[in-house]
Protein backbone atom coordinates (compact mmCIF):
# COMPACT_ATOMS: atom_id res chain seq x y z
CA UNK A 1 0.00 0.00 0.00
CA UNK A 2 1.31 3.45 -0.66
CA UNK A 3 1.29 6.83 0.41
CA UNK A 4 0.65 9.37 -1.93
CA UNK A 5 2.89 13.23 -0.64
CA UNK A 6 0.33 15.19 -1.89
CA UNK A 7 1.38 18.66 -3.61
CA UNK A 8 0.48 22.09 -1.36
CA UNK A 9 -2.02 22.89 -4.27
CA UNK A 10 -3.40 19.05 -3.51
CA UNK A 11 -3.45 19.42 0.22
CA UNK A 12 -5.39 23.08 0.45
CA UNK A 13 -7.79 21.54 -1.93
CA UNK A 14 -8.06 18.47 0.56
CA UNK A 15 -8.58 20.96 3.09
CA UNK A 16 -11.45 23.13 1.59
CA UNK A 17 -12.90 19.23 0.66
CA UNK A 18 -12.75 18.63 4.28
CA UNK A 19 -14.33 21.81 5.15
CA UNK A 20 -16.80 21.37 2.91
CA UNK A 21 -17.52 17.62 3.69
CA UNK A 22 -17.47 18.65 7.72
CA UNK A 23 -20.11 21.14 7.36
CA UNK A 24 -22.60 18.79 5.50
CA UNK A 25 -22.39 16.17 8.02
CA UNK A 26 -22.92 18.66 10.75
CA UNK A 27 -26.04 19.35 9.73
CA UNK A 28 -27.17 16.33 9.78
CA UNK A 29 -25.66 14.96 12.74
CA UNK A 30 -27.29 18.18 14.62
CA UNK A 31 -31.07 16.38 14.21
CA UNK A 32 -29.67 13.21 15.53
CA UNK A 33 -28.02 14.59 18.60
CA UNK A 34 -31.38 16.88 19.48
CA UNK A 35 -33.69 14.09 19.25
CA UNK A 36 -31.27 11.72 21.06
CA UNK A 37 -30.75 14.56 23.91
CA UNK A 38 -34.76 14.96 24.66
CA UNK A 39 -36.51 11.75 23.50
CA UNK A 40 -33.30 8.82 24.11
CA UNK A 41 -34.33 8.33 20.68
CA UNK A 42 -32.08 7.29 17.23
CA UNK A 43 -34.50 8.98 14.56
CA UNK A 44 -33.44 6.02 11.85
CA UNK A 45 -35.80 8.18 9.16
CA UNK A 46 -33.23 11.13 9.76
CA UNK A 47 -31.62 9.70 6.22
CA UNK A 48 -35.28 9.45 4.55
CA UNK A 49 -35.99 13.09 5.55
CA UNK A 50 -32.55 13.88 4.03
CA UNK A 51 -33.84 12.08 0.76
CA UNK A 52 -37.51 13.39 0.71
CA UNK A 53 -35.62 16.91 0.69
CA UNK A 54 -33.85 16.47 -2.24
CA UNK A 55 -36.83 15.39 -4.37
CA UNK A 56 -38.96 18.08 -2.83
CA UNK A 57 -36.74 20.48 -4.26
CA UNK A 58 -36.46 18.79 -7.58
CA UNK A 59 -40.16 18.93 -8.09
CA UNK A 60 -40.90 22.70 -6.92
CA UNK A 61 -38.27 23.16 -9.85
CA UNK A 62 -39.40 21.36 -12.14
CA UNK A 63 -43.21 21.67 -11.78
CA UNK A 64 -44.07 24.40 -10.71
CA UNK A 65 -40.82 26.02 -12.73
CA UNK A 66 -39.69 27.89 -9.24
CA UNK A 67 -36.39 29.86 -9.14
CA UNK A 68 -34.24 28.21 -7.27
CA UNK A 69 -34.14 30.19 -4.04
CA UNK A 70 -37.89 29.75 -4.17
CA UNK A 71 -37.44 25.81 -4.09
CA UNK A 72 -34.98 25.93 -1.49
CA UNK A 73 -37.29 27.67 0.95
CA UNK A 74 -40.21 25.43 -0.41
CA UNK A 75 -38.21 22.37 0.31
CA UNK A 76 -36.78 23.58 3.87
CA UNK A 77 -39.78 24.89 5.02
CA UNK A 78 -41.64 21.35 3.84
CA UNK A 79 -39.44 19.51 5.07
CA UNK A 80 -39.53 21.14 8.46
CA UNK A 81 -43.07 20.44 8.99
CA UNK A 82 -42.53 16.75 7.49
CA UNK A 83 -40.47 16.50 10.33
CA UNK A 84 -43.19 17.39 12.67
CA UNK A 85 -45.96 15.09 11.39
CA UNK A 86 -43.43 12.12 11.75
CA UNK A 87 -42.83 13.07 15.08
CA UNK A 88 -47.05 13.35 15.60
CA UNK A 89 -48.11 10.04 13.41
CA UNK A 90 -44.95 7.70 14.54
CA UNK A 91 -43.59 9.05 18.10
CA UNK A 92 -46.55 10.79 19.75
CA UNK A 93 -48.80 7.89 20.23
CA UNK A 94 -45.33 5.97 21.92
CA UNK A 95 -44.20 8.92 24.13
CA UNK A 96 -44.90 6.14 27.53
CA UNK A 97 -44.16 2.69 25.44
CA UNK A 98 -41.35 1.24 25.82
CA UNK A 99 -37.95 2.28 23.96
CA UNK A 100 -38.02 -0.90 21.82
CA UNK A 101 -41.42 0.60 20.34
CA UNK A 102 -40.44 3.80 19.87
CA UNK A 103 -37.44 2.24 18.31
CA UNK A 104 -39.15 -0.17 16.16
CA UNK A 105 -41.15 3.06 14.91
CA UNK A 106 -38.49 4.85 13.81
CA UNK A 107 -37.22 2.33 11.56
CA UNK A 108 -40.81 1.31 10.41
CA UNK A 109 -41.28 4.99 9.53
CA UNK A 110 -37.72 4.83 7.38
CA UNK A 111 -38.96 2.06 5.20
CA UNK A 112 -42.19 3.45 4.90
CA UNK A 113 -40.38 6.66 3.49
CA UNK A 114 -37.91 4.94 1.27
CA UNK A 115 -40.76 3.05 -0.57
CA UNK A 116 -43.11 5.62 -0.66
CA UNK A 117 -40.28 7.47 -2.84
CA UNK A 118 -39.95 4.21 -5.19
CA UNK A 119 -43.77 3.94 -5.57
CA UNK A 120 -43.93 7.35 -6.04
CA UNK A 121 -41.12 8.90 -7.64
CA UNK A 122 -39.22 5.59 -9.40
CA UNK A 123 -36.12 4.27 -9.12
CA UNK A 124 -34.59 6.14 -12.03
CA UNK A 125 -32.39 8.59 -10.85
CA UNK A 126 -33.10 12.42 -11.61
CA UNK A 127 -30.33 15.66 -11.38
CA UNK A 128 -30.69 17.61 -8.42
CA UNK A 129 -31.02 21.08 -9.95
CA UNK A 130 -28.00 22.81 -11.09
CA UNK A 131 -27.17 26.51 -9.46
CA UNK A 132 -23.87 28.24 -10.77
CA UNK A 133 -24.10 30.71 -8.08
CA UNK A 134 -22.76 28.01 -5.68
CA UNK A 135 -21.52 25.36 -8.41
CA UNK A 136 -18.85 27.95 -10.33
CA UNK A 137 -15.21 27.20 -9.47
CA UNK A 138 -13.03 30.00 -8.56
CA UNK A 139 -8.70 29.43 -9.05
CA UNK A 140 -6.83 30.82 -5.89
CA UNK A 141 -3.31 30.04 -6.51
CA UNK A 142 -3.29 27.50 -8.36
CA UNK A 143 -6.02 25.65 -6.57
CA UNK A 144 -9.09 25.14 -8.49
CA UNK A 145 -12.68 25.37 -5.37
CA UNK A 146 -15.95 25.02 -6.31
CA UNK A 147 -17.36 27.95 -4.80
CA UNK A 148 -20.35 26.32 -2.75
CA UNK A 149 -16.49 24.78 -0.59
CA UNK A 150 -16.40 28.21 0.98
CA UNK A 151 -20.14 28.68 1.45
CA UNK A 152 -21.53 25.36 2.76
CA UNK A 153 -19.34 26.44 5.96
CA UNK A 154 -20.67 29.65 6.18
CA UNK A 155 -24.04 28.52 5.97
CA UNK A 156 -22.96 26.20 8.70
CA UNK A 157 -21.44 28.50 11.04
CA UNK A 158 -24.62 30.77 11.03
CA UNK A 159 -26.99 27.97 11.22
CA UNK A 160 -25.13 26.63 14.34
CA UNK A 161 -24.45 29.81 16.18
CA UNK A 162 -28.43 30.18 15.76
CA UNK A 163 -29.18 26.93 17.04
CA UNK A 164 -26.62 27.99 20.08
CA UNK A 165 -28.04 31.22 20.70
CA UNK A 166 -31.31 29.32 20.51
CA UNK A 167 -30.47 26.43 22.79
CA UNK A 168 -28.61 28.43 25.60
CA UNK A 169 -30.34 31.95 25.86
CA UNK A 170 -34.38 31.31 24.71
CA UNK A 171 -36.95 30.19 26.59
CA UNK A 172 -37.76 27.52 24.02
CA UNK A 173 -33.96 26.20 24.71
CA UNK A 174 -34.31 26.51 28.26
CA UNK A 175 -37.49 24.59 27.74
CA UNK A 176 -35.56 21.75 25.31
CA UNK A 177 -32.73 21.66 28.24
CA UNK A 178 -35.31 20.91 30.78
CA UNK A 179 -37.26 18.39 29.33
CA UNK A 180 -34.23 16.61 27.99
CA UNK A 181 -33.59 16.05 31.78
CA UNK A 182 -37.57 14.99 33.04
CA UNK A 183 -40.55 14.93 31.08
CA UNK A 184 -42.22 14.48 34.30
CA UNK A 185 -40.57 17.88 36.47
CA UNK A 186 -41.21 19.44 33.17
CA UNK A 187 -44.56 19.37 32.68
CA UNK A 188 -44.89 20.52 36.64
CA UNK A 189 -42.65 23.84 35.89
CA UNK A 190 -45.29 24.29 32.79
CA UNK A 191 -43.48 23.33 29.76
CA UNK A 192 -45.70 22.10 26.80
CA UNK A 193 -43.07 19.09 26.10
CA UNK A 194 -45.25 17.78 23.26
CA UNK A 195 -44.10 21.37 21.67
CA UNK A 196 -41.17 20.80 22.93
CA UNK A 197 -40.64 17.32 20.69
CA UNK A 198 -42.50 18.55 17.85
CA UNK A 199 -39.97 21.93 17.62
CA UNK A 200 -37.16 19.82 17.66
CA UNK A 201 -38.26 17.30 15.11
CA UNK A 202 -38.98 20.59 13.45
CA UNK A 203 -35.47 22.05 13.47
CA UNK A 204 -33.71 18.64 13.10
CA UNK A 205 -35.43 18.35 9.97
CA UNK A 206 -34.84 21.68 8.43
CA UNK A 207 -31.42 21.09 9.59
CA UNK A 208 -31.19 17.96 7.51
CA UNK A 209 -32.82 19.91 4.27
CA UNK A 210 -30.98 22.09 4.04
CA UNK A 211 -27.74 19.48 4.17
CA UNK A 212 -29.78 17.33 1.89
CA UNK A 213 -29.73 20.54 -0.39
CA UNK A 214 -25.87 21.75 -0.02
CA UNK A 215 -25.60 17.91 -0.67
CA UNK A 216 -27.36 17.81 -4.24
CA UNK A 217 -25.82 20.61 -5.48
CA UNK A 218 -22.33 18.72 -4.90
CA UNK A 219 -23.71 15.19 -5.63
CA UNK A 220 -26.65 15.78 -8.11
CA UNK A 221 -27.84 12.49 -8.39
CA UNK A 222 -31.25 11.76 -6.47
CA UNK A 223 -32.69 8.11 -5.86
CA UNK A 224 -34.75 6.89 -3.54
CA UNK A 225 -31.79 5.66 -1.09
CA UNK A 226 -29.42 8.43 -1.50
CA UNK A 227 -29.94 9.51 2.07
CA UNK A 228 -28.59 6.00 3.31
CA UNK A 229 -25.05 6.64 3.28
CA UNK A 230 -24.82 10.43 4.70
CA UNK A 231 -27.61 9.19 6.86
CA UNK A 232 -25.60 6.75 8.54
CA UNK A 233 -22.11 8.43 8.34
CA UNK A 234 -23.81 11.34 10.25
CA UNK A 235 -25.06 8.69 12.61
CA UNK A 236 -21.81 7.77 13.34
CA UNK A 237 -20.25 11.46 13.49
CA UNK A 238 -22.94 12.40 16.09
CA UNK A 239 -21.53 9.20 18.27
CA UNK A 240 -18.17 10.27 17.87
CA UNK A 241 -18.77 13.56 19.05
CA UNK A 242 -21.34 12.77 22.03
CA UNK A 243 -24.74 12.17 21.02
CA UNK A 244 -26.98 14.37 22.64
CA UNK A 245 -24.39 16.93 22.66
CA UNK A 246 -24.53 20.22 19.64
CA UNK A 247 -20.84 20.77 20.31
CA UNK A 248 -20.07 16.91 20.32
CA UNK A 249 -21.85 16.30 16.76
CA UNK A 250 -19.88 19.57 14.88
CA UNK A 251 -16.77 18.73 16.42
CA UNK A 252 -17.74 14.77 14.92
CA UNK A 253 -18.80 15.36 12.19
CA UNK A 254 -15.40 17.66 10.83
CA UNK A 255 -13.03 15.17 12.33
CA UNK A 256 -14.91 12.37 10.19
CA UNK A 257 -15.20 14.71 7.17
CA UNK A 258 -11.19 15.47 7.75
CA UNK A 259 -10.30 11.81 8.14
CA UNK A 260 -11.97 10.85 4.75
CA UNK A 261 -10.71 13.21 2.59
CA UNK A 262 -7.63 12.57 4.01
CA UNK A 263 -7.58 8.88 3.74
CA UNK A 264 -8.16 9.68 -0.10
CA UNK A 265 -5.61 11.62 -0.42
CA UNK A 266 -2.73 10.25 1.24
CA UNK A 267 -4.09 6.66 0.36
CA UNK A 268 -5.37 6.95 -2.84
CA UNK A 269 -5.58 3.14 -2.95
CA UNK A 270 -8.29 2.97 0.32
CA UNK A 271 -10.70 5.02 -1.32
CA UNK A 272 -13.07 2.46 -2.20
CA UNK A 273 -13.12 1.70 1.43
CA UNK A 274 -13.92 5.22 2.91
CA UNK A 275 -17.44 4.56 3.79
CA UNK A 276 -16.30 1.30 5.27
CA UNK A 277 -13.67 3.09 7.26
CA UNK A 278 -16.32 5.47 8.94
CA UNK A 279 -18.00 2.46 10.19
CA UNK A 280 -14.86 0.80 11.60
CA UNK A 281 -14.27 4.49 13.28
CA UNK A 282 -17.97 3.79 14.85
CA UNK A 283 -16.92 0.14 16.20
CA UNK A 284 -13.62 1.54 17.76
CA UNK A 285 -14.88 4.81 19.78
CA UNK A 286 -18.02 2.68 21.07
CA UNK A 287 -15.06 0.26 22.24
CA UNK A 288 -13.10 2.97 23.57
CA UNK A 289 -15.36 5.76 24.15
CA UNK A 290 -18.76 4.78 24.16
CA UNK A 291 -20.14 8.41 25.19
CA UNK A 292 -18.47 9.91 22.21
CA UNK A 293 -16.02 12.97 22.68
CA UNK A 294 -17.92 15.15 24.52
CA UNK A 295 -20.77 12.92 25.52
CA UNK A 296 -20.55 13.03 29.50
CA UNK A 297 -23.46 14.48 29.96
CA UNK A 298 -26.88 13.46 29.46
CA UNK A 299 -29.60 15.69 27.56
CA UNK A 300 -29.27 18.64 25.11
CA UNK A 301 -26.04 19.96 26.06
CA UNK A 302 -24.96 23.94 25.97
CA UNK A 303 -22.45 23.53 23.71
Amino acid sequence: MNVLIPSMEQFVQGIANALSLGSLYSLVAIGYTMVYGILRLINFAHGEVFMMAMYFVFYVTTLFQAPWYIAFIAGIVGIALLGIVIERAAYKPLRNAPRISVLISAIGVSYLLQNLAVVCFSGIPKQFPSVPLFQDVIIVGGVHIQRMVIIVPIITAILVAALLYLVNHTKMGIAMRAASRDFDTSRLMGINVNRVISITFCIGSLLAAVGAIMWGLKYPKIEPYVGVMPGLKCFIAAVLGGIGSIGGAVIGAFLLGFIEIMLVLFLPGLSGYKDAFAFVLLIIILLVKPTGLLGDKAGVDKA
